[in-house]
């Protein structure tokens, strides 16, 4: 047993001192703090300065938790605002805004193909949509490849990315696994790894790189109504 820390916390909580302050004061673990003071006696003076002391503290989490909510709370009517700001979404809508996603996200050198790569599966989503609809690629020539870290589950991710893209998994290339030691042993921020969905056509990657080039002059150059 650590004698000396015990000692001085029973001295200090002999002082009147809450586990809080003494945990502050000397930097020992509150659990030790705790068995170490449970059965010291306190004044009546000490009691009630500890139970004043605890509801202060009850009162500065109250606060805080009623602030961190009214800033939630702003934050939503600042989104939503924005979102009400967009009605509709037209067919140039999706051109432009897969161009764009295109230009963050998809493949830059041709290799005679177009694709995007991604692990949020709303952006897959998108992305699927504005090959099929807007570059006119035929779900069937549709393909899926994905990245992911050896020890994770790949079936399941091959699984959960057929069911995000609607690209059946024998349209899926064979997944790309590698192996990662950091991320052992530790909370994966990727458990389906990521996909990159596309098209096996050079004309649909020139198509795509021409809008791309297009919207960029216009969004420079142009005077906006």
């Amino acid at each position: 047993m650590k004698i000396v820390e015990r000692d001085r916390a029973i001295s200090l909580r002999k002082k009147g001192l809450t586990i809080n302050e003494i945990v502050a004061e000397t930097g020992y673990s509150k659990a030790s703090v705790s068995v170490w003071v449970r059965n010291i006696p306190l004044t009546e003076k000490q009691k009630n300065r500890i139970s004043e002391k605890g509801r202060s503290l009850a009162s500065i989490e109250l606060r805080r938790t009623s602030r961190l909510a009214n800033e939630r709370k702003k934050k939503e009517i600042v989104r939503d605002s924005a979102k009400n700001e967009i009605r509709g979404f037209s067919h140039r809508d999706l051109l432009v805004a897969g161009a764009m996603l295109y230009l963050g996200e998809g493949t830059k050198k041709s290799k005679g193909r177009a694709s995007i790569t991604n692990a949020d599966p709303e952006v897959i989503q998108m992305a699927v949509r504005f090959l099929v609809d807007i570059c006119g690629v035929p779900h069937g020539r549709l393909y899926g490849h994905i990245h992911i870290h050896s020890h994770l589950d790949i079936k399941r991710a091959e699984m959960y990315w057929s069911k995000v893209s609607g690209i059946p998994r024998a349209q899926f290339y064979k997944t790309y696994c590698k192996k990662s030691v950091a991320s052992l042993n530790k909370k994966d921020s990727l458990p389906y790894g990521t996909i990159e969905v596309g098209t096996n056509d050079i004309k649909i990657f020139l198509k795509i790189m021409g809008w791309i080039e297009k919207i960029k002059e216009l969004a420079i150059g142009a005077k906006i109504s």
